[in-house]
């Protein structure tokens, strides 16, 4: 356990000393704003006076909150790639994946390390982005239990995306290789999800497979256990295969 929280430290510490992570920080919370500003005008001039005589209306937490955690997931499907890339591919790439691998840390220790400095990098992210729609509790109600929910639903998201992306650049061997097949996986399992509500050829599975699917429950203020154990099993899967990949490596 010691060693794996040393390489989460170090890990999250060298995440953070290359321009990479701030500049993804910066960048998404530019792109966000833009986006929640945009929505905040929407719903003031436009969704609001349509819904004031009506009853059930939605409200802020349902128009905006909803959004911004939607439109970060979209747009974080092509983000975390860059991400997950450096974890193994980078550094085998230069050479000191070699010297990780060779040190008596056991190659669990390695991977749930670099997965650990992978979540908490997650977690000051989905913070920084949950700031945007809390500040809307300063002028008007929030759902605050839905919001958590939501803000759950975009923790988990991204969290298999960066089990899946440490799986890819684990059998990637350049990182540019690994950012790419990455990105593609992920954005297979959004047209899963596309596929599988389609009208003509609907498919429940495909649904089910797909991330978005159990990601747009958790944004409906729906906690349900299967869609928590779907993203345990997806992680846990993922981080297995990643073990599984070193350890023959090792052996070879």
């Amino acid at each position: 356990m010691t060693a794996m929280v040393t390489i989460a430290t170090t890990e999250l510490k060298r995440l953070f000393r290359s321009p990479l992570a701030w500049s993804i920080l910066g960048i998404i919370q530019f792109i966000l704003a833009l986006i929640f500003f945009k929505l905040v005008d929407e719903f003031i001039y436009t969704i609001q006076p349509k819904a004031a005589g009506l009853d059930n209306a939605p409200g802020v937490t349902e128009t905006l909150v909803v959004a911004v955690y939607l439109w970060a997931g979209m747009i974080l499907l092509a983000v975390m790639p860059l991400l997950t890339m450096r974890s193994i591919a980078e550094e085998r790439a230069n050479k000191t994946f070699v010297l990780l691998r060779s040190s008596p840390l056991s190659t669990t220790d390695i991977v749930l390390g670099k997965f650990l400095a992978l979540i908490g990098f997650i977690l000051i992210l989905v913070g920084m982005i949950s700031l945007m729609p809390l500040s809307l509790a300063l002028g008007t109600s929030l759902d605050f239990g839905h919001s958590l929910i939501a803000a759950l639903g975009l923790f988990l998201l991204l969290s298999s995306f960066a089990a899946a992306g440490l799986f890819i650049s684990a059998i990637s061997p350049q990182p540019t290789i690994a950012a790419l097949a990455s990105f593609g996986f992920l954005f297979f399992l959004l047209v899963l999800y596309i596929a599988g509500k389609s009208q003509t050829e609907g498919s429940e599975l495909f649904v089910y497979l797909s991330h978005f699917g159990h990601f747009l429950s958790f944004l409906k203020g729906i906690f349900d256990s299967a869609d928590l154990i779907y993203y345990c099993l997806f992680i846990i899967g993922f981080l297995v295969l990643t073990i599984r990949k070193l350890d023959n490596e090792r052996l070879g």
